[in-house]
């Protein structure tokens, strides 16, 4: 027993302070706000405890996924996340394929592809704004603009002001600022491939297509499923984009972190505290089985 203590005591005393921050500040809150989903707080008297809270299960859940304008919200999320994610994974790898190649002033391009991950969501957020502004014809500018002086006024159209498919606007500025850092992850993936297994492979007679099929392409599927994880989790809490391009109050451009910051705006905190419950679900339902990958990768 003693020699056991002697043995786990050091480590145990060295990662408590952590294990106790994170079952706070985490887990604990993670508790705290699935109660508070979970009662019949919607009003400011019950959020300062004026007017009593009660408990009602998984009422509000049923509620907000019932809802014509929740289903909405989740419906523009998967478009968004979809076409983030595909722009960024195809523009990310394409860039990172292209500076494999032996290029001149590589540093300069890798430069100028990862700038626009030093700029904040809310800042480039403010210039996408006037480049997807919805005006046509005299009154146009942005991008509606440049079409009409290079003759594709046919390509003018109201952007985020789509009810249907507004929300896929937003995500071109997030492609244009994250595809450099999946440019970087692929490239390194790239480069991390020995050349010894390339030359291998032509000393067979694979040609070209088959190498990146058969060698390459199997040796970055680890880089793939990090990047699709670190994009998919960061499109399910897009909020500052969309509140620097359109409005909260939006309908078009409406996504479950919008309604849950409305949500808290009115003391409706347990609709707030709901929607958050169900991103949590979502963001688990991704990484979990991402975690166990690596966790049984990492046994053999």
């Amino acid at each position: 027993m003693l020699r056991d203590i002697r043995r786990w005591g050091p480590p145990v005393l060295l990662i408590s302070p952590s294990l106790v921050l994170v079952g706070v500040f985490v887990y604990g809150l993670i508790a705290v706000n699935t109660y508070t989903s979970m009662t019949d707080m919607h009003t400011a008297a019950q959020t300062t405890g004026r007017a009593p809270v009660e408990f009602v299960g998984l009422a509000n859940y049923w509620e907000l996924l019932g809802s014509d304008s929740f289903q909405h919200s989740l419906k523009n999320l998967g478009l968004y996340t979809v076409v983030f994610l595909g722009g960024a994974l195809l523009f990310g790898f394409m860039w990172a394929w292209l500076l494999d190649r032996p290029v001149r002033y590589e540093g300069v391009f890798r430069s100028i592809y990862l700038f626009p991950m030093a700029v904040s969501f809310i800042a480039s957020g403010v210039v996408w704004r006037w480049l997807l502004n919805a005006n046509t014809g005299d009154n146009a500018t942005g991008l509606n603009r440049l079409f009409q002086m290079v003759g594709l006024s046919f390509l003018q159209n109201g952007w985020w002001n789509n009810v249907n498919v507004g929300i896929t606007a937003i995500a071109i500025p997030a492609i244009w600022q994250l595809s450099g850092y999946i440019m970087a992850l692929f490239l390194a993936g790239f480069r991390g491939i020995p050349e010894e297994l390339r030359e291998a492979a032509r000393v067979d007679g694979a040609s070209e297509f088959q190498l990146y099929r058969m060698v390459v392409f199997p040796q970055l599927t680890p880089i793939l499923l990090s990047a699709v994880i670190v994009i998919g989790h960061m499109s399910l809490k897009v909020f500052d984009l969309i509140m620097s391009i359109s409005k909260p109050a939006n309908y078009q451009t409406k996504v479950p972190a919008i309604d849950m910051f409305l949500f808290k705006s009115q003391y409706d905190y347990a609709n707030s505290a709901a929607v958050g419950a169900i991103l949590l679900v979502i963001v688990a339902v991704l990484i979990v089985p991402y975690l166990v990958h690596v966790a049984r990768e990492g046994r053999r």
